[in-house]
C-alpha cells in the first residue's frame, strides 16, 4: 500500500490543515491524530474492545470527526447519532446499537440526557457541559498523545431513515485490516469520481454527518488528505462565501440545496469567485432536470451525480455522460451490479422501470438484530431499497420513485418525482410534495403540496398558475387533482422528504398503509 490514509499524512506532515470547525477554528493534522490517539487510549481504560460500538449525538466538526477516527483505527463501531431525534428515539439506537460509550454536545443536551438513562454514568461524556455526563476531558486528559498498539480497522455503523417501523443499523463484518491500508482503500470511492489526492484540495461538509453519504465521502477526502471544512447548517450565500474563501475543490450535496443556491440573486451569485470547483457530487434525491442544467450551466461540468444506498452499491453520472442522457443517475459502479425486476422478481426488458437491486462485489451486510428485514430485501445476493427504475439500452439508470411513494389511480401507475420535477421547476414554487390521497372511483387521486416562493401568496390564484403551467409538459392524468399549501416542508437536513407526514392526515380512517 501507498501513503495515502489520515494517518500516515497526519505523521508525514503534522503541520497540514486537516480540519476547519463552522466557528473557522483551524486544526492540523498533528493535533486532530493527538486528539484521536487520546480518545482510543481513554476508551480502551474504560474496557472498550474490537468490535464494540459507540454513539455522538454531536454537530459537524471536529469533536465527530474525532470520535470518527478513534473508532476507525480501534476496531470499534461508530454510530453518529441524528440530532433531530427525541430522547426515547436516541435511547433506542444506544440500546440496539450496544453501545458502550455515548458522547454528546451541550448543544444537544436535553434530548441527550432523556436519552442517556439506558447507558451507565460512567461511559456518558460531554463536549462543553451536560449535567450526568462527564466532560470528554476526563477520558483523554494526561493520555498519551502516541499512536495506540494493536490498531484494527473499525466502521461505522449508520441508522437508516426508517420509512416503515424503527430504523436499523446496517452493519458490516469488520475487516481485520490495517487501519492505515482500510484508511487508503476508503479512498477507492472519490477514485470513482476521477478526484485526485494532495492538499491542493478542499472539501465542504454542507450537510449533517450523521449521514451516511456525508461521513463517507467527507472521511475519504480527509484520507486523500483533503482539508475538511465544516458547514454548521447549509446556507446558499454562506456556501459560496466558504467556496471562494477555502479554493473549495469538492462538495457532497443534494438537490435542495441546488434549488435554495438558483434562488438566490443574480448578483449574489455572481460575486463569488467559484473557479476552485472541481467535483461537485449530490445524490439522495431525484433532481429535476432544469435545476441540474441550471446549475451546470452557472458552474459548468463540475457536477456529478450518483444513486447508492447506506447498504453498499451505486452508479455514477458524469457531467458528460449527464448532458448525453439527461435525468439519469448513471450507470453501475466497476464494482456493482444492477438487477430491474417486476413484482415476481423476473428480470424486465429495457426501458421497463421496475424495482432497482443491487449488489456490490466482496460486501455483505445486514440490518443488525432484524434477520427478517434483511431476507425481506434480498433477490438470491442483490439488495433493494425499494426505488423503481429502468435502465436504456447503454445500461444508464434512471429513478422513476419508490416504490412506497407510487400511486395508482384508475389501474394506472403514477410516478409522484415526474409530477414533482415538472412542478419544481416554477419560480413561485419552493418545495413540493405529490402523493396519492383517498378516492372513492380512482382508488387514489393525486395531492400536491406546495411551500410558495418567499413572498409569493398561497391561494386559489397560485393553484390555478402551476396546473397551467404544466400544460403541454404533463399528460392530464398525472395533474394533481388539487394544491394543499404549506409554510415549511418537512424535509430531513440530507434533503430527503418526510411524505409519511404529509400524507397521513389525508389516510385518517382508511386502511391504506401509510
Amino acid at each position: 500500500m501507498g501513503s495515502l490514509g489520515f494517518w500516515r499524512l497526519a505523521q508525514a506532515d503534522p503541520a497540514w490543515i486537516a480540519a476547519v470547525d463552522p466557528d473557522g477554528t483551524e486544526y492540523t493534522a498533528g493535533e486532530l491524530l493527538a486528539r484521536a490517539n487520546r480518545l482510543v487510549h481513554g476508551l480502551r481504560d474504560l474496557g472498550l474492545r474490537p468490535g464494540d460500538g459507540l454513539c455522538g449525538l454531536v454537530p459537524n466538526g471536529v469533536d465527530g470527526l474525532t470520535l470518527y477516527l478513534a473508532a476507525t483505527q480501534a476496531g470499534w463501531y461508530y454510530t453518529p447519532v441524528n440530532w433531530h431525534l427525541t430522547g426515547p428515539e436516541i435511547a433506542y439506537i444506544l440500546q440496539d446499537s450496544e453501545a458502550k460509550a455515548f458522547f454528546a454536545h451541550e448543544r444537544f443536551a436535553a434530548e441527550g440526557a432523556r436519552a442517556a438513562e439506558v447507558i451507565a454514568p460512567e461511559r456518558r461524556f460531554s463536549f462543553g457541559t451536560i449535567p450526568g455526563f462527564r466532560p470528554v476531558a476526563e477520558l483523554t486528559d494526561g493520555r498519551s498523545a502516541e499512536p495506540p498498539a494493536d490498531r484494527t480497522a473499525g466502521q461505522t455503523m449508520h441508522y437508516t431513515s426508517g420509512t416503515t417501523g424503527r430504523p436499523k443499523g446496517v452493519r458490516r463484518a469488520l475487516t481485520g485490516l490495517d487501519p492505515d491500508d482500510a484508511a487508503e482503500l476508503a479512498t477507492m470511492l472519490l477514485a470513482l469520481f476521477g478526484m485526485t489526492p494532495g492538499r491542493s484540495n478542499t472539501h465542504l461538509v454542507t450537510s449533517p454527518s450523521y449521514h451516511t453519504a456525508v461521513t463517507q465521502f467527507g472521511g475519504s477526502a480527509l484520507h486523500y488528505g483533503h482539508t475538511l471544512v465544516y458547514m454548521d447548517r447549509f446556507d446558499p450565500e454562506e456556501t459560496l462565501r466558504l467556496c471562494e474563501r477555502h479554493r473549495v475543490t469538492n462538495s457532497h450535496m443534494v438537490p435542495t440545496h441546488f434549488k435554495r443556491l438558483l434562488a438566490l440573486p443574480e448578483e449574489v451569485k455572481r460575486r463569488y469567485d467559484l473557479s476552485s470547483l472541481r467535483w461537485m457530487i449530490h445524490a439522495a434525491a431525484p433532481c429535476p432536470i432544469p435545476v441540474k442544467r441550471a446549475m451546470l450551466d452557472w458552474w459548468g461540468d463540475v457536477i456529478y451525480e450518483y444513486y447508492a444506498a447506506t447498504e453498499g452499491g451505486g452508479t455514477l453520472a458524469t457531467p458528460e455522460d449527464w448532458r448525453k442522457h439527461p435525468g439519469t443517475v448513471g450507470k453501475a459502479w466497476p464494482i456493482t451490479e444492477l438487477l430491474i425486476v417486476d413484482d415476481d422478481g423476473e428480470p424486465v426488458p429495457t426501458g421497463t422501470p421496475g424495482t432497482i437491486y443491487m449488489k456490490m462485489a466482496g460486501l455483505t451486510f445486514e440490518y443488525k438484530g432484524d434477520p427478517d428485514k434483511t431476507a425481506a430485501n434480498r433477490l438470491r445476493d442483490f439488495f433493494t431499497v425499494g426505488d423503481i427504475g429502468y435502465l436504456d439500452a447503454e445500461g444508464f439508470l434512471y429513478l422513476c420513485d419508490r416504490k412506497a411513494d407510487m400511486i395508482i389511480s384508475g389501474g394506472a401507475n403514477i410516478y409522484p418525482a415526474e409530477i414533482e420535477n415538472e412542478i419544481m421547476v416554477h419560480p413561485k414554487v419552493a418545495d413540493v410534495a405529490v402523493f396519492g390521497i383517498p378516492d372513492e372511483d380512482w382508488g387514489e387521486q393525486i395531492k400536491a403540496v406546495v411551500e410558495p416562493a418567499p413572498g409569493v401568496a398561497p391561494g386559489p390564484e397560485l393553484e390555478r398558475e402551476i396546473l397551467a403551467s404544466l400544460d403541454g409538459r404533463l399528460a392530464r392524468m398525472k395533474w394533481p387533482k388539487s394544491i394543499d399549501f404549506i409554510e415549511t416542508m418537512p424535509r430531513e437536513p440530507n434533503g430527503k422528504l418526510l411524505k409519511r407526514k404529509l400524507r397521513a392526515p389525508y389516510w385518517e380512517g382508511h386502511d391504506r398503509a401509510i
